[in-house]
């Protein structure tokens, strides 16, 4: 035990500072010959396994593609609905409980178009059936529209984005061909756009709602121009009841133009 303290005391002394190998190795010893080093094959890569594909959208896998096909098929708003409910080329469609098509009389000339589904609307089915929704009616009341008689109330989503969530670029892309093939069949003389996301989808502009509201715009159904209102959301009215005399201001814009263009109203109420 002494020597071998006194060698390890030596070795620290002469500036050993690692051990090397466990055993003492012989280096008056020939080495023997080693074996030149041959190339080896290359080690196939690792490859994981693929995750499992989804299953198709859409016809063909083409969600927009297969939405273009079955809007453009449909001759009525029966059968768009129906074309709309068979369609599995949106993935919001997998969490919502109900499709919401539309709720009112289209035949009153006067659309509505909204962002998308809320927790009310998608557990009856109807859009705008919520507080906004309740707004929204009475704001309608206020110019002579009233769902059962003569306006007409959409969403650009049909099914609810889970939490209420902005919808996806991907996802209003799924929707936009029911949409305007929607506003094709429906034909309307005036088009009101509930909302910021409603006015990006269905013109195209990006501005904030506070900058399109109060403006004509006009959006093409057919071979025809139709005016289109932007205005604020009955939701954001919720929440900012002070901009409700900007949207009353818009409403006063919409009644004009019914007037103008001869559109039936029914009784007002008192704002």
């Amino acid at each position: 035990m002494s020597d071998t303290l006194s060698t390890l005391n030596w070795l620290v002394e002469a500036g050993a500072d690692e051990a090397v190998a466990g055993e003492p190795v012989n280096r008056l010893v020939a080495k023997a010959p080693v074996a030149p080093l041959q190339a080896s094959a290359p080690r196939p890569a690792t490859v994981s396994a693929p995750a499992r594909a989804p299953a198709p959208l859409a016809l063909d896998g083409d969600a927009v593609g297969g939405a273009i096909a079955a809007a453009a098929a449909a001759t009525s708003l029966a059968e768009l609905q129906a074309a709309l409910e068979s369609f599995d080329g949106c993935a919001l469609k997998r969490t919502a409980t109900n499709t919401v098509f539309a709720d009112g009389v289209a035949s009153g000339r006067v659309m509505l178009i909204g962002e998308a589904p809320g927790r009310d609307e998608d557990r009856i089915g109807k859009p705008f059936v919520g507080r906004a929704g309740q707004l929204l009616d009475k704001m309608l009341a206020s110019i002579g529209l009233d769902r059962k008689t003569n306006a007409y109330i959409t969403n650009v989503i049909n099914w609810r984005p889970p939490d209420n969530r902005d919808p996806t670029p991907e996802e209003a892309a799924a929707c936009l061909p029911f949409l305007r093939r929607h506003i094709e069949l429906a034909d309307p003389a005036v088009i009101i756009l509930l909302g910021a996301v409603a006015a990006r989808h269905v013109v195209g502009i990006s501005d904030g709602i506070m900058k399109l509201r109060g403006r004509w715009l006009e959006y093409r159904v057919g071979d025809r121009m139709v005016p289109l209102m932007p205005t604020l959301h009955p939701a954001y009215l919720l929440r900012q009841p002070g901009h409700k005399k900007l949207a009353w201001r818009d409403l006063q814009a919409v009644r004009d133009k019914m007037h103008s263009l001869g559109l039936p109203q029914a009784a007002t109420q008192s704002n």
